[in-house]
């Protein structure tokens, strides 16, 4: 016992030694203590202790399964056995699991433990919607105070109610030949398939098999083979039978029957061990023989046990390894006909442990590895259990090389059974090792395991008594990283030399329970680098010293912070590409298991296979398809995370090829050789390879009789030839050929139709052909063009020519062509040398009579290999609109740019407008050049170069400039006049912009006049602004000729006029007067009542002659009174009338551009003078869009005279209603345009007025235009003052009218207005608005008397225009007033039966000339 407790002591005190260099020398003083023999050592991964270890050595406990479930199918009611047994003392506690969850087998009626651990299901339930039995089954054993282990995962499968998803269907068979019939069920039920033959069970042998599928295949066909035929499953319930089919069976025919494929040999995927069956079914008579090959391998199918050929020529392939999978080729041959067909077998194997875990022995904070190395098809995952729990990867817990384990800094707890557990598609198996901790005073009893890592490695010593080392001295941090700390320390107080001690680190994070130990390399090392440590995390270190005799003290826990990183996502795990379209790929990964943070989005890297141009993608989710990719072209992905902190580390690539799809592009090169009277050959070449979007498998060719188009004959050709002969063709036809390229998704496009016609005769091919007809050489400097015409014989067939070539001899090289070819560039030739060319037609027979030619080629000319610099610094400078000097500096100059050699320079320029301009050049000898001659308002663009004898520079960078303006230089062009429709005395003016504009066109001028040779101070103006191209104008006269011509300005001034356009206003429907006019009454002109005259002054009823007679001759005495009387009052008013308007045409600042002539006018027959009616010139109104081609004329009663504003809304209404009538684009009256007379002249029609005076309110505002009176209607660029005068002809209206009096044109450029007297009612003036004097001087109060208005005119006669001055009317008093400061005064009511009694006189007039 005492030999034991010493041995436990050495043991003890040795079992933390890490160094020693004689680790070997305890064993034998060890052995011979105990009195063990030397082979009781136990390893540490397996086996058991030395027994001498007694109670404190744990031994390895066997804990392991017997027995394992397998996948099971099963059927609906029927009971189900999955088998499970653990080995292990004491008996191991047995448990099940489904899907994950412990089965509670107590109170379940169906499941039931067996007693050796297998799970019985009893009456297995399965319908649609209740599924309880099926799933993955998984057997739990556990022994109490030891561990867990769980066993691989078992599915148990139901199979469903039966559904046939194709049933057997009647078919005709040639005897000798084979059937097949179909029965397709679901795929757990293909077991429970039989077939019956007349309602009888058919037996299967050689000729009749049962194919995996559930297929029947009867080869070599009889007689008795006929009859009804159906199949049946039977799963557990009643069986279920397909429809019943009839196989015929006829006797062979006499002619042959093509071969073809009754079933085709399709994909198959099985594991090794079983059997795979790969379906051929061929028929055709004569009988065909079937052979298989594997990759080009024939397989011999007699000799082999493990290939059996069966029934019909299918092939079964048992045991199954992983060496059958290929691709296998059905080959039928009859003879006269051999088709084949291929299909890829795969065979997958499930997980098997090339390295399986062992047990480990190791004591507390030291790291381990268990290892386990597994293969299987597909490769299969790993995961680890520890004691029946899956173990989650942690800073401790570590995936190593793949599928190993490692455990870090290992505690008591992490003591159990651990189980690798590795699982594909096809399986899972697992493997396990049992962990002991050992105290520390106990050693482990073995050698160093590999499953140790060097940190934790016992070095193993002999003990001896002695005194241990004190606590090592002033243990620091000398280094601080972010995932390494770097330890340094002082030799022990009881041992200052400390040559012979060794160090362990002890090592734990803070607030963790692991602890972890480092150990020094060598003896006397005070330095140890504690590495893989976290940033920014707390650790608190350990040092102990161990010499001879031991460990000693450790030293003072020294708390050390490492230092923060920048901390980086990890790669994205589990990386998959997949193809989802020929153009498209999806790429899926994983959140990094590091990812230091929120990950904020994702970079996905692609890049194309062969090229080095990588491409990137932002994606912030876990899956991402690219589109838009090659079809049928390798890529390679990659992802990078990305947090708040950059880019964190890239996964490995995965490659994937995107799906293959039909070519996008048609075979190239097609041609077509005509062979003989009835056969053609075609040649082609594949699509390019960027177009061909997979393997290319054939081509399709097409061809027709051009003369039958619809009759298109096809042909398939397979594999990569490239050329097809067509034959049985018709002697002198011409054909249509075209050609398209197929893969396995289908047919692409195909090529354009291309034409050959047969010989009407077959050609002769038993002589030679004759000599070219011509031949021609055209020598270059190395090459030679040579070019010929065929023999003149065409009788003879040509394949093609030959041409030889040398200097001074033809034989040295010769080159042959393509019959069809009539030219051929000889390349690499010698400069300057003499060739002989000869020319030979050859076919199949031989080579014909050559034809000879020379030619020397041209001397090479070396090229200067110093090409010019180009001029820099190019600068455009503008001097006026027609030119631009241009500079520029040359760097190959000196310094002082002094030009001394014959260089010179070329400039061009050109504008782009319009886009094929060509370039003008120009050459000169200093650094600048003056251009001319160039168009205004147009940007150019001037390059230079250099030239230096033959060298010349490229040319220089560009530079740019644009001509000042300059006025128009051409007229408007197509100016054309139109009657405004339903307004006939409304025009509208159409033009084009000037062709020659010379910059922008800021706005026209219209001239008109009925007299085309006045002067042009005489016509009548109308401002356009803008570039507008059309314009109207109002109130002309009817049926009078009017002359226009247009003037364009842009801002240098103004441009030519355009010639001038005639145009002739309409007529008055329904005048009869010579000198009547029609007024423009609008749309709401309602005529007057029956009874009366008509507006014409037609009368309603005859007259007789007589007293026509007497009419006339009253009415002539007196009108030629009226007429003397009148010319009296104004004889009176001559002089004070030539004064005033003297001084009215100095106030108005203006010129003939844009107002009337100042010069007197002779007054008509009768005038009625306003004297002093002018407006005073108001300010600019303030509408921010004034347009000044707007209509110069009041739009509403405002403009007469502010009223009430409590009419705001039916004034606005009305206003509303006239623009929408009258304002369809710029109007303008005659009235308004040549107002620049500051009196108001009228003169007066022939024609009674048919429009009685109305009065209406009104307070709308005035617009911009018609506010704008007198002399300040517009202000043109250059300041000069258009004057307008207010006059407006209103339209009737049932409701709210303005106030209007109606005067009939006289003269045939416009009609007059003359304005109404406002209502009554005290008026209210809004200061804001713009008013005149005479409005300023009205009495608020007074009663306003409504006013009469005559019309009165001279036959037959026109007059001069004469402007109208409206102002807002005043009351009668302020009238009164101004015509009493005139030097000729009128009474009202004088003047009222003066009109009076003339509208009598002019309605008997009117009546006895329409008579």
């Amino acid at each position: 016992m005492a030999a034991e407790r010493e041995a436990r002591r050495l043991l003890s005190t040795s079992s933390s030694r890490r160094c020693c260099p004689t680790p070997l020398l305890w064993l034998p003083l060890l052995l011979l203590l105990l009195g063990r023999p030397a082979s009781g050592a136990a390893a540490v991964r397996s086996g058991s202790p030395p027994q001498s270890a007694g109670a404190s050595v744990r031994t390895f406990t066997p804990f392991y399964f017997l027995v394992e479930p397998v996948d099971t199918l099963s059927v609906r009611g029927s009971s189900v056995t999955l088998n499970c047994s653990a080995y292990s003392e004491p008996s191991p506690k047995i448990e099940w699991k489904k899907d994950g969850t412990f089965l509670n087998l107590v109170s379940d009626d169906r499941r039931q433990l067996l007693p050796d651990g297998s799970l019985f299901i009893s009456n297995v339930v399965h319908s649609k919607h209740n599924k309880p039995d099926e799933g993955f089954y998984q057997c739990v054993a556990t022994v109490d105070n030891l561990g867990t282990i769980v066993s691989r995962t078992a599915k148990l499968t139901v199979a469903g109610l039966p559904r046939f998803t194709s049933q057997p269907e009647p078919s005709s068979v040639y005897a000798g030949n084979s059937a097949i019939l179909n029965c397709e069920v679901n795929a757990d039920l293909i077991p429970f398939v039989r077939w019956e033959q007349n309602r009888q069970p058919l037996l299967l042998d050689d000729r009749v098999v049962k194919l995996p599928s559930g297929t029947l295949v009867i080869s070599n066909v009889t007689e008795g083979d006929g009859g009804l035929y159906r199949c049946i499953v039977e799963s557990g319930g009643p069986p279920k039978y397909s429809d019943e089919a009839e196989l015929k069976v006829l006797q062979g025919p006499e002619e042959m029957l093509n071969l073809v494929f009754l079933m085709r040999p399709s994909p198959v995927i099985r594991v090794t061990g079983q059997s795979a069956v790969l379906p051929c079914v061929v028929s055709g008579l004569p009988s065909p023989g079937l052979r298989w090959m594997k990759n080009e391998e024939v397989l011999d199918t007699e000799s082999s046990e493990r290939l059996v050929l069966l029934a019909g020529g299918s092939l079964e392939i048992s045991d199954l390894t992983e060496d059958d999978s290929g691709t296998y080729f059905c080959i039928a041959d009859n003879g006269n006909k051999t088709i084949e067909a291929q299909a890829e077998l795969t065979v997958q194997a499930p997980p098997e442990f090339l390295k399986e875990p062992t047990n480990i022995y190791a004591h507390e904070s030291m790291d381990i590895v268990f290892e386990c190395e597994v293969t299987g098809k597909p490769t299969p995952t790993v995961k680890w259990v520890k004691n029946g729990d899956v173990v989650i990867p942690s800073d401790y817990f570590k995936i190593v090389k793949e599928h190993n384990l490692q455990v870090l800094g290992l505690v008591k707890s992490d003591e159990g059974f651990y189980q690798c557990i590795a699982e594909n598609d096809v399986g899972n198996a697992q493997a396990g090792a049992q962990l002991i901790i050992l105290e520390h005073d106990v050693a482990i009893p073995t050698l160093p395991p590999t499953s140790l890592t060097s940190a934790t490695t016992d070095h193993l010593a002999p003990a001896t008594t002695g005194p241990l080392p004190s606590a090592p001295r002033d243990v620091v941090a000398s280094l601080v990283s972010t995932r390494f700390i770097k330890l340094t320390w002082r030799t022990p107080a009881s041992d200052p030399h400390g040559d012979n001690l060794t160090y362990s680190v002890f090592y734990t994070k803070e607030g963790v329970a692991r602890e972890r130990v480092e150990n020094t390399s060598q003896p006397g090392e005070m330095q140890v680098t504690i590495q893989n440590l976290m940033p920014a995390t707390v650790y608190i270190f350990k040092v102990m010293a161990q010499n001879k005799h031991g460990s000693g003290e450790s030293s003072a826990p020294l708390r050390v912070e490492t230092q923060p990183e920048v901390q980086l996502p990890g790669p994205a795990p589990n990386i998959r590409a997949y193809a989802t379209s020929p153009t498209s790929i999806t790429i899926t990964w994983e959140t990094p298991l590091s990812g230091n943070g929120e990950i904020q989005n994702y970079k996905l890297y692609y890049m194309e296979k062969g090229t080095d141009k990588e491409q990137d993608i932002d994606v912030s989710s876990h899956s991402y398809t690219i589109n838009g990719l090659k079809k049928y072209t390798e890529y390679s992905f990659r992802v990078v995370a990305y947090n708040k902190h950059g880019p964190g580390v890239s996964t490995q690539d995965v490659a994937v090829r995107t799906l293959s799809d039909v070519p996008s592009a048609a075979p190239q090169n097609l041609s077509l050789e005509v062979r003989n009277s009835k056969s053609i050959v075609i040649h082609w070449q594949p699509p390019s390879s960027a177009t061909q979007n997979g393997q290319i498998t054939g081509y399709k060719i097409r061809y027709r009789k051009a003369s039958r188009k619809s009759d298109v004959t096809e042909t398939l050709v397979t594999g990569t030839q490239l050329s097809q002969l067509i034959e049985g063709l018709d002697r002198g036809t011409e054909y249509n050929f075209r050609v398209a390229a197929l893969t396995v998704n289908g047919t692409g496009p195909a090529t354009d139709w291309l034409s050959a016609e047969t010989f009407e005769s077959d050609l002769d091919e038993t002589r030679v052909p004759e000599v070219p007809s011509s031949l021609h050489v055209r020598p270059l400097v190395t090459s030679i063009v040579v070019s010929w015409t065929p023999p003149e014989n065409q009788n003879i067939v040509v394949r093609g020519y030959a041409i030889g070539y040398g200097i001074g001899s033809p034989h040295a090289q010769t080159i042959k062509v393509d019959y069809k070819q009539r030219y051929y560039t000889i390349e690499n030739l010698d400069p300057s040398s003499h060739y002989v060319i000869t020319l030979k037609a050859f076919n199949n027979v031989g080579e014909g009579i050559p034809l000879y030619e020379s030619a020397v080629t041209r001397p090479h000319t070396v090229p200067d290999p110093t090409p010019m610099m180009p001029p820099v610094g190019v600068q455009a400078s503008i001097l006026s609109h027609d030119t631009i000097r241009i500079t520029w500096a040359d760097n190959s100059l000196p310094k002082h740019q002094k030009i001394t050699d014959s260089r010179y320079y070329t400039v061009r320029w050109k504008t782009n407008i319009p886009a094929n301009t060509k370039y003008k050049n120009a050459n000169a000898t200093t650094l600048s050049y003056l251009v001319t001659g160039l168009k205004p308002n147009t940007l150019y663009e001037f390059s230079v170069m250099v030239t230096k004898g033959r060298r010349s520079s490229t040319w220089s960078m560009t530079a740019h400039g644009a001509t000042f303006e300059l006025v128009p230089t051409s007229p408007p062009k197509d100016v054309t006049v139109v009657s405004k429709e339903g307004k006939p005395r409304t025009i509208i003016v159409n033009w084009q912009p000037p062709s020659e504009a010379n910059g922008k066109i800021t706005g026209y001028i219209i001239y008109y006049s009925t007299d085309v040779n006045a002067e042009i101070h005489d016509w009548v103006i109308e401002p356009v602004v803008g570039n507008r191209l059309t314009h109207q104008i109002q109130e002309l006269t009817l049926d009078t000729p009017y002359y226009f011509k247009i003037q364009a300005r842009n801002s240098k001034g103004m441009g030519p006029m355009s010639e001038a356009v005639q145009f002739r206003t309409p007529k008055a429907l329904g005048s009869t007067g010579k000198g009547s006019r029609l007024p423009d009454l609008g749309s709401d002109y309602k005529p007057p009542m029956s009874g009366s005259n008509s507006p014409h002054g037609s009368p309603t009823s005859p007259l007789d002659s007589n007293m026509l007679l007497v009419i006339i001759v009253s009415v002539g005495v007196i009108t030629i009174v009226v007429v003397v009387i009148i010319a009296v009052f104004c004889t009176r008013r001559t002089t004070s009338h030539q004064k005033k308007k003297r001084a009215a045409c100095k106030s108005v600042n203006g010129s003939h551009k844009y107002k009337g002539n100042c010069k007197d006018v002779k007054p008509p027959d009768l005038w009625i003078h306003h004297e002093r009616l002018e407006l005073k010139p108001i300010d600019k109104s303030p509408d921010p869009n004034p347009v000044m081609t707007d209509t110069p004329i009041p739009r509403n009663s405002q403009d007469i005279t502010p009223v009430d504003n409590s009419m705001d809304s039916n004034i606005h209404q009305r206003r509303n209603s006239y623009r929408g009538h009258e304002s369809e684009d710029s109007m303008s009256t005659l009235a308004g345009r040549r107002g620049m007379r500051p009196k108001m002249m009228m003169p007066f029609d022939s024609q009674p007025p048919q429009q009685s005076v109305r009065n209406t309110p009104s307070t709308d505002t005035m617009p911009a235009s018609s506010s704008q009176t007198c002399c300040t209607d517009h202000q043109d660029p250059e300041g000069a003052t258009s004057s307008s005068y207010l006059a407006s002809s209103q339209e009737e209206d049932s409701g709210q009218s303005l106030p209007t009096a109606h005067v009939r044109p006289s003269h045939p450029l416009k009609s007059f207005a003359v304005p109404a007297i406002p209502p009554p009612g005290p008026p209210i003036y809004d200061p804001a608005l713009p008013s005149t004097p005479l409005l300023s001087q009205q009495a608020l109060n007074h009663h306003i008397h409504s006013v009469k208005t005559a019309s009165i005119g001279t036959l037959g006669r026109s007059r001069p225009p004469m402007p109208v001055v409206v102002p807002s009317a005043p009351e009668v008093q302020e009238t009164t007033r101004m015509l009493e400061d005139s030097e000729s005064s009128y009474e009202p009511d004088e003047l009222t039966k003066e009109m009076a009694h003339l509208e009598g006189l002019m309605k008997d007039l009117n009546a006895i000339t329409t008579a």
